[in-house]
């Protein structure tokens, strides 16, 4: 099956932030031009808002009633192309991410994004890929205005670095991890060690799903890593108005591969199920 964009209309925007730093976006509006909600697309760790998956995910999410906005966080390390900014990449945290996304709403409810005169503002959705999820479950608990978030295949422990590399950064200042797709070395800078250890009560996961506000969706592929599978049941254990949705054999994109030429059983399952998650619960 094809990938089709075709249906759906969308509109870019960019926001600057000053020094040199940018929030870049697309909306997808659904054919009726009324009042809807709106679900903010959070790429993860190595992503951005036109990596695999996401673009079809906004156009699904459109085609189903609802305005969803894919962007990049600012530090993402993507300008023009993935990665041409991995100065910022080098620099960029959770805290960083939390703010851009507050930015985001703010020009929401300024009516300065394309199509925001028909945003619902009280009925805002979340979706998070990974590292993505758990800046999307601290964004929650933090603002009355998100109603729920889906996790697709997302982290329960922010500091999710392995102990040489966070060793090479407190060392030499900056560690490097491997992109295998781009074949790049990417930076990380003391940044986001400073952040995590900074903000550990903020940011634990498991604590915050005890008393978020917001019912929460984990879509966790059964071909996904270990670690992930095992955090996506302690999340769920959380609290009761949290689920937990296997996806069988799906891996951490749930099969599907950048650029996305065909549209894999796995990524449709995770789509309906969310898109059926948000009706109940928008």
């Amino acid at each position: 099956m094809n990938v089709l964009y075709e249906s759906i209309e969308n509109n870019s925007f960019t926001i600057s932030l000053g020094d040199d730093l940018y929030l870049r976006g697309e909306v997808h509006a659904p054919k009726e031009r009324t009042n809807k909600p709106v679900i903010l697309v959070c790429h993860g760790f190595k992503g951005h808002k036109d990596w695999n998956f996401i673009p079809y995910a906004a156009e699904e999410l459109a085609n189903n009633g609802y305005y969803a906005i894919r962007f990049n966080f600012s530090c993402n390390g993507v300008k023009d192309n993935d990665f041409d900014e991995l100065d910022k990449f080098a620099v960029n945290t959770y805290s960083r991410e939390l703010e851009d996304i507050a930015v985001l709403i703010g020009q929401m409810r300024e009516q300065k994004l394309p199509y925001s005169d028909h945003f619902d503002m009280e009925r805002i959705g979340m979706i998070g890929h990974s590292r993505g999820g758990a800046t999307s479950i601290i964004f929650a608990s933090e603002h009355s205005e998100i109603k729920s978030v889906v996790c697709w295949n997302g982290v329960s422990n922010i500091d999710f670095f392995n102990e040489d590399l966070k060793q090479d950064i407190r060392k030499n200042g900056v560690g490097y991890i491997a992109n295998k797709r781009t074949n790049q070395n990417m930076p990380l800078k003391s940044n986001i060690l400073e952040d995590i250890e900074n903000n550990q009560e903020r940011f634990n996961i498991l604590s915050i799903l005890e008393s978020i506000h917001v019912p929460v969706l984990f879509l966790q592929g059964d071909a996904d890593g270990k670690w992930l599978k095992e955090g996506a049941e302690k999340m769920n254990d959380a609290a009761a108005k949290h689920s937990l949705v296997r996806i069988e054999d799906g891996t951490h994109t749930f099969n599907a591969a950048h650029p996305l030429d065909e549209v894999p059983v796995q990524l449709e399952q995770a789509l309906h199920e969310t898109i059926y998650f948000f009706n109940q619960n928008i």
